[in-house]
C-alpha cells in the first residue's frame, strides 16, 4: 500500500461510498447524515414494505430542516441526489463502510453482518449501530478485523456523539477511517471499550428506569419529574420525556438485555414500563407515552396517571 493510501486510510477519505441497513428511525438519519455530508449513501430497507417510503421520511427530514434554515435548498437536492433506497442487498456491493441498524437482537445481526460480509468487498468495513450488544458477540473470523461498533443517538441529525467500539483484533486504520467518516459526518467520535451498553447506556438506562420507578410509586406526577431533573440537573429533557423521545420498547429492550447481562437491579425493567410496552403507549412515535402527544402541548397520560392515582404500584408484566 503507497504511503497516500495509508494516509486516505487515516483520515477516512477513502470512502466515498457508504451503506446502511435497516431504514427505521435510526437507519434513516444515518444515511441522512451521511448523503448531506457529501457520501453516496446506499440505505436498504431490511424488512418488507416500500423502500420509497424511508426515501419520503428522509425527504421529509431535509425539507424541515430547509424550513428552519438548517440547510440550503441546493444542499438538499444534492444530498437527495446522492440517497439510493432499496431492499437490494447486492447494492451495497460498492460501499467501503456498511453499517447495520436493524432491531437490537443478537441473533438478527449477527445473521445479517454474515450475510453482508459475503456480499461486500473484503476490504470494507462492516460496522454496528448496537447500542446495548458487544461486539465480540456479534463477530465471526470472517470479518472481525474490521467490525467495529458506531453507535449513534436519536435523533441522528441533531445529535453530535458516536461511541466508536472496537475489537482487539480491529485494525488500526479500520478506526482511522471510521473516525474520519464520523468527523466528515460533523460529529464526535468517543472511543469506548467493547461492553454491553458502552458508556452512555449503561450510566443512562438505571436513570431512566428509576424515574419510572419513581413515578409507578407516586413519587410526583411525570411532568414535575421531568422539571425537577432538568432545573436540578440542567439537563435539557427530562427522563420521563426522554423515554418518550426515545420510545418505551427501545428502553425496555435495553433494560432487559444489560439486566440480564449484568444482574444489577439498577437495570431491572420496572412493571409499569412493561405495563406500557404491552399496552402499546410506547411514546411519541404512537402519540401515548407517559404524555399524551394528541394535546399542544403534550399533557400527561391520562390512562396511565389513573392507574397510578388508584393506588396500583404492581402493574402485570405482560410484555
Amino acid at each position: 500500500m503507497s504511503r497516500a493510501s495509508e494516509e486516505a486510510i487515516r483520515d477516512g477519505q477513502e470512502v466515498t461510498t457508504i451503506g446502511v441497513v435497516g431504514a427505521g428511525l435510526m437507519g434513516t438519519g444515518i444515511a441522512e447524515v451521511a448523503a448531506v455530508c457529501g457520501l453516496r449513501t446506499v440505505l436498504v430497507k431490511a424488512t418488507e414494505g416500500d423502500p420509497d417510503a424511508a426515501r419520503a421520511r428522509i425527504a421529509r427530514s431535509l425539507e424541515r430542516r430547509v424550513e428552519r434554515g438548517k440547510l440550503d435548498a441546493e444542499a438538499r437536492d444534492q444530498a437527495l441526489s446522492r440517497l439510493e433506497v432499496t431492499s437490494d442487498r447486492d447494492a451495497l456491493s460498492g460501499a467501503g463502510l456498511v453499517i447495520e441498524s436493524i432491531i437490537e437482537d443478537l441473533g438478527e445481526k449477527r445473521s445479517l453482518l454474515r450475510d453482508l460480509a459475503r456480499r461486500i468487498d473484503r476490504r470494507a468495513i462492516l460496522a454496528s449501530n448496537t447500542s446495548t450488544l458487544r461486539l465480540r458477540d456479534l463477530a465471526t473470523p470472517a470479518y472481525q478485523d474490521r467490525l467495529v461498533g458506531m453507535h449513534f443517538f436519536s435523533p441522528v441529525p441533531a445529535m453530535s456523539l458516536v461511541e466508536l467500539a472496537h475489537l482487539p483484533d480491529t485494525r488500526a486504520e479500520v478506526l482511522g477511517t471510521c473516525r474520519g467518516v464520523i468527523e466528515r459526518m460533523g460529529k464526535t467520535a468517543v472511543p469506548v471499550v467493547d461492553s454491553a451498553g458502552f458508556v452512555v447506556n449503561r450510566l443512562l438506562v438505571p436513570y431512566l428506569v428509576g424515574a419510572v420507578s419513581a413515578y409507578a410509586q407516586g413519587l410526583a406526577a411525570a411532568a414535575d419529574i421531568d422539571t425537577a431533573m432538568k432545573l436540578g440537573c440542567n439537563h435539557p429533557i427530562g427522563p420521563l420525556a426522554l423515554c418518550d423521545l426515545i420510545g418505551l420498547d427501545i428502553v425496555l429492550a435495553m433494560s432487559k438485555l444489560l439486566y440480564r447481562e449484568f444482574g444489577d437491579d439498577r437495570f431491572r425493567p420496572p412493571s409499569l414500563l412493561r405495563r406500557m410496552v404491552h399496552d402499546g403507549h410506547l411514546g411519541r412515535k404512537t402519540g401515548l407515552g407517559f404524555y399524551d402527544y394528541s394535546q399542544s402541548p403534550p399533557g400527561p397520560n391520562e390512562a396511565v396517571a389513573a392507574l397510578i392515582h388508584h393506588g396500583e404500584r404492581e402493574f402485570p408484566s405482560a410484555a
